[in-house]
């Protein structure tokens, strides 16, 4: 029997629904209706998903289904580029809090951290932080774009900005999720900061073998799927 275990949580892989705590349920297609993210939230709430990632504007519309559950609500933030200002992420994320989020997944700027402008994207992951007032902040490094140095030091500066979570991926560029990304950058921030999957996870045995790597967050629209133990040929947006 395989089992992993990440900070409280315990996986196994024989029992496909002990995976439900660790799935963001993700919908970020540009389509995506407000019928659909009804159905994504009742969905997280009939399999116990941790959370729903849904776009911000979407926000009120979860808000709806899941006030008085105990689903949270993430949202994303300079998404999917990254390549806004950081006083507009640290908007951004103000405004998601005061809508009903619980968490923000936000895109540091790529072409900043490629251009060794270490200051600026400390500095704006700061912000958004700060802008976060406590609440969970996860730093999207779009690790498909990044080489293995950069993908290092996205790590530390994330952790050096009081980041809570390091995240491989928006889904919305060249890749997804690696073990190996997932594995270097849990050994980058050590125990200082989590890990979340993101990208292309569609069956059970590459969500156990994330989970394996470190992560403790999955971003996937395959959720419903991967706890019934099915694998998903395809997905709504992951």
């Amino acid at each position: 029997m395989l089992v992993f275990n990440a900070m409280a949580l315990n996986f196994d892989i024989n029992k496909p629904q002990s995976l439900a705590p660790y799935i963001d349920h993700t919908l970020l297609k540009a389509e995506a209706s407000k019928h659909q993210v009804r159905m994504l939230c009742d969905e997280a709430l009939e399999y116990h998903f941790f959370s729903v990632c849904i776009n911000p504007w979407m926000i009120t519309t979860a808000r709806e289904v899941l006030r008085t559950t105990k689903v949270n609500i993430c949202t994303v933030v300079g998404f999917p580029l990254g390549a806004t200002e950081a006083s507009v992420k640290s908007f951004e994320t103000g405004r998601a809090l005061n809508l009903g989020a619980h968490e923000v997944d936000m895109v540091l700027n790529i072409g900043a951290l490629k251009a060794k402008e270490y200051s600026y994207v400390e500095k704006e992951i700061q912000s958004v932080v700060r802008a976060a007032e406590g609440r969970l902040v996860k730093v999207i490094f779009e690790t498909c774009l990044l080489t293995d140095e950069e993908k290092k030091k996205a790590c530390e500066l994330s952790v050096n900005a009081g980041a809570h979570f390091v995240k491989t991926s928006t889904g919305f560029s060249t890749g997804g999720a690696t073990v190996a990304d997932v594995t270097l950058m849990k050994a980058a921030v050590q125990s200082r900061a989590q890990v979340k999957a993101s990208g292309g996870i569609r069956d059970l045995k590459t969500a156990a073998q994330m989970i394996e790597a470190g992560a403790t967050r999955l971003g996937t629209s395959s959720g419903v799927l991967l706890v019934k133990g099915q694998d998903a040929t395809s997905s709504r947006n992951y």
